[in-house]
């Protein structure tokens, strides 16, 4: 179908800036990757509704998807026309616009990207949606919201947990600080967002945690140019303390980027070399960043691009922290493409990456090293599966308990699962290499 003359930016109006976003991100690219390109042409004023409107319809998607299939008399099989339907019943449904404005900005949308034929479809059933929304409202809020081929995995992992599972997934997780206690307690840096006017509370879990009550500009928080603190995930905040003491030892982090479980274990620990391993660049480079702005960085650490398959390390590590590349089921709150971009297959695919890379990582820990194996997952196959195989696999590996009252024990390691106001789903589990 043509294209109309406005459709390549400048004069959309902004539902069909958003409706662009959308597509990107249907058509396979991550939302990080498109993000900062669609934003630049949004206006400033606009900038806050235009997240607000990609985060939620990507939050919201498969519900919308629920709502809308029951209004059309035949599919559409247009890509862009559905995405307008999304976009015009999430703001009917979850947000505050006026109903005149979401609908005719959101057909006059439909228009400027071509589909001016179809776009008294929008219109009828956004009106309707208008008239009925009640019984509209029921349906999203009782639909799963995951794509179904993640229901079921889901829902055989989890059984019991999963509606609560599907309920926690939906929601918005929170803004979490981990304060760099080299330079400053969490009490006293509470005191300071206190005497700033700014609201935020204690982490349950993580003791160097800390939850914004309010959502802030990050960078303009005080003590941010000083590495007073980073921003990081309640339950990503808890492997530095899985881990023994690290001073005067040798650390690999294997995939490192963006680098918080690396500065976490600088702020605790002083260990004689770590090695921040990634096979991405650009997202190394924030490492750096990272570690430079929390004055953490120093002649005892290399950052190195590498694939953690086949790297191999200059000595035996004391300590190696494998955050293996996973679905990232477990942080959809924070990464709702996920929902549209992770696919059936890739599960498998994924598994078989962690092996290759636990195998390699494994061959270079010392006798008497501990191998803390970590993902942000809550599918079983990448967690306690994964583990269940490799402890069949190896004689020479022990688990070592983690101790704790969070999470939920598995056959093998422990599995947070996401939870309102506090952490995503992260699975821990602590190896030590016994010959």
């Amino acid at each position: 179908m043509k294209q109309s003359p406005h459709a390549s930016g400048k004069n959309l109006n902004l539902r069909a800036q958003v409706v662009k976003t959308l597509l990107a991100v249907q058509n396979g690219q991550s939302l990080a990757s498109v993000l900062n390109q669609h934003i630049n042409i949004v206006s400033d004023k606009d900038r806050a509704l235009y997240h607000e409107l990609v985060l939620g319809c990507l939050r919201q998607w498969h519900a919308l998807k629920q709502v809308t299939l029951p209004l059309l008399s035949k599919p559409l099989d247009n890509e862009t026309v559905e995405t307008c339907l999304y976009l015009g019943l999430y703001q009917l449904l979850c947000t505050r616009v006026a109903a005149h404005a979401a609908i005719s900005e959101t057909v006059e949308a439909c228009k400027q990207l071509g589909m001016e034929s179809l776009s008294g479809v929008v219109n009828a059933i956004l009106r309707r949606a208008t008239r009925e929304s009640e019984q509209f409202y029921d349906v999203l809020e009782n639909a799963s919201n995951l794509p179904s081929w993640l229901a079921k995995r889901l829902k055989k992992d989890w059984g019991d947990q999963f509606t609560e599972l599907s309920y926690e997934l939906k929601q918005v997780a929170p803004l979490t600080l981990r304060v760099n206690t080299r330079q400053v307690s969490r009490d006293e840096y509470l005191d300071i967002l206190e005497d700033e006017g700014i609201d935020a509370h204690r982490c349950e879990i993580s003791d160097v945690g800390i939850v914004m009550d309010e959502s802030l500009h990050i960078p303009s928080l005080p003590g941010f140019e000083a590495g007073g603190f980073s921003v990081q995930d309640e339950h990503a905040q808890l492997c530095a303390t899985l881990l023994p003491n690290l001073d005067g030892k040798f650390v690999i982090d294997a995939c490192a980027a963006p680098g918080g479980k690396t500065a976490h274990i600088l702020e605790m620990y002083q260990p004689k070399k770590l090695i921040a391993l990634d096979q991405d660049e650009k997202r190394l480079k924030r490492v750096s960043d990272n570690l430079e702005r929390l004055l953490l960085d120093g002649k005892h650490i290399d950052i190195i691009t590498a694939d953690a398959v086949k790297w191999t390390a200059p000595e035996p590590a004391d300590c190696i922290v494998l955050d293996a590349p996973c679905s990232a089921v477990g942080v959809i709150r924070r990464h709702p493409d996920i929902r549209l971009l992770r696919q059936s297959g890739d599960i498998a695919k994924t598994v078989i990456l962690q092996k290759q890379i636990l195998e390699n990582m494994w061959s270079q820990l010392k006798v008497g090293g501990t191998l803390l194996y970590i993902t942000c997952s809550i599918l079983k196959a990448e967690n306690e599966q994964q583990m269940v195989d490799f402890f069949a696999n190896h004689s020479d590996a022990q688990e070592v308990k983690i101790e704790a009252d969070w999470g939920i024990e598995q056959l093998h390691g422990r599995q947070l699962l996401p939870r309102q106001g506090q952490g995503d789903g992260f699975y821990y589990c602590r190896i030590t290499k016994t010959a």
